[in-house]
């Protein structure tokens, strides 16, 4: 059996665990797919790439709203496609050559799972190592639904490879995968229908978010609420959804192709991890403590085979940690999970911080809150825009932020302040009065809501 100083199974975050300070250990690396993970081949990098672009889409689409005659002609889709992986797929590539090419690693391009604690089978061979990181992700979920299997149905790995664009799109799902590749597909010129099996779209944002969302998607899209899919079935080149509403009436929908977007789950039965003696949640997920240490002694797991939040900024700062502590074991660090931001790439697009209103209702927290629509400040007034808000929540006594939530153009760049001022323990009046706000920019939306509370 090879022994190593370290073996990183997987080559997303896991990657960046190695870094010079390694040069002397002898490192064996294991992935079977691209280098660069989900980010980089099939989630945030190729997906906004073809977000910025549906954005443009509809600028051209909406112009004459402002007096400008511009309009939306469709899209040459191969050309879209190929631009984007074009872009991407070296990258991959490249990262994978630049490894195999250092002394110090060797590359088992196969999918590695456990037979023992610490040990590793990798095709024919079992490996080893005195620490091992365990980098290995997530995969999407597909609902069990009669005939699914036979359709052709595609998941965020497939779709955005597609030979052209589809006419017709079903989407099934009602989270941040589907409000962005279904609206990406929509603004570019498919009739998606949508089908959510509660009332709303992204169901876990603050409830005045999800519901402005939903209401601006059921605007633009047929959105299909309370929904149950029933089976599945191919005719000739369409795709047959036996749907049920809500009180139980039955019906085909048909559509080119079907997008299923219904959730990922985390890679740790893939690897096996039980039979590597790590301890494993009820969810998939492999346990670890602060450090990011499992139950294993000298192994650790990050990004989204060991967190529920799967974001690739979380598994990027999960990564420095790791690293940070296989090379300073002595001097250790702890994660910082405290203030985890996200965005939704949809349009309108979707960014938060902390509590919902929801979860400080039920953790009995005292909270005043407000929401600021974007036509309050004067860059929403050039922007025509009357749907955007932000709305911002804090505690009443100690006049901390709990939550954040912005919908609307540039969400994702305006929470950053936001994000920040929690980090360091600013009172929401120190972050409203304490700096300037650059008029009449879109952050004023922000301070105003700020001076609110």
């Amino acid at each position: 059996m090879r022994s190593f100083d370290l073996l990183v199974i997987g080559a997303g975050s896991g990657n960046s665990v190695i870094g010079p300070e390694h040069d002397d250990w002898d490192i064996a690396m294991v992935e079977h797919g691209p280098f660069g993970g989900t980010c980089l081949n099939v989630g945030c990098i190729p997906s906004k790439m073809f977000v910025y672009t549906a954005e443009v889409a509809e600028l051209a689409a909406t112009g004459e709203r402002l007096g400008i005659n511009t309009s939306f002609d469709g899209a040459d889709w191969p050309a879209i496609r190929d631009r984007v992986f074009g872009r991407i797929d070296p990258i991959a590539e490249s990262g994978r050559d630049y490894r195999e090419g250092l002394p110090n690693v060797t590359v088992y391009p196969v999918t590695g799972h456990f037979v023992a604690p610490k040990q590793l089978a990798v095709g024919e061979e079992v490996i080893t190592a005195d620490r091992i990181v365990l980098a290995a992700g997530a995969r999407a979920v597909v609902p069990p639904v009669p005939g699914l299997d036979e359709v052709g149905y595609h998941t965020s790995d497939t779709i955005m490879r597609l030979e052209r664009l589809p006419e017709r799109l079903l989407v099934i799902g009602a989270g941040y995968i589907a409000a962005e590749l279904g609206g990406v597909m929509g603004a570019l010129g498919s009739r998606v229908t949508f089908l959510l099996r509660g009332d709303s779209f992204l169901r876990r944002e603050d409830e005045e978010i999800s519901r402005r969302f939903t209401d601006a998607y059921s605007r633009r899209f047929d959105v299909r609420t309370h929904t149950r899919i029933l089976g599945a079935r191919r005719e000739g080149d369409e795709v047959v959804l036996r749907v049920a509403d809500g009180d139980g009436t039955t019906a085909d929908l048909r559509g080119d192709e079907l997008l299923v977007a219904t959730g990922r789950r985390p890679n740790s039965d893939v690897v096996d991890a039980a039979a590597g003696g790590l301890a494993v949640s009820g969810r998939g997920q492999v346990i670890t403590d602060d450090r990011l240490r499992t139950n294993v002694d000298g192994v650790w797991a990050l990004g989204d085979i060991t967190n529920p939040i799967q974001l690739k900024h979380v598994a990027n700062h999960e990564a420095r940690v790791v690293r940070h502590n296989l090379t300073h074991p002595d001097s250790p660090i702890t994660v910082d999970h405290r203030f985890i931001p996200h965005a939704v790439f949809g349009h309108p697009q979707i960014a938060a911080v902390g509590l919902t209103e929801r979860e400080c209702r039920d953790q009995g927290l005292p909270y005043v809150s407000h929401v600021q629509p974007y036509s309050a400040a004067a860059y929403g007034w050039a922007m025509e825009d009357t749907e955007s808000a932000a709305k911002v929540i804090a505690h009443r006594d100690t006049r901390r932020l709990l939550g954040a939530h912005i919908i609307g153009p540039q969400a994702s760049t305006l929470i950053q302040q936001l994000i920040q001022g929690m980090h360091f323990d600013l009172t929401v009046d120190q972050i409203a009065k304490g700096q300037y706000y650059i008029h009449p920019a879109l952050p004023e939306v922000v301070e105003q809501a700020l001076l609110e509370l």
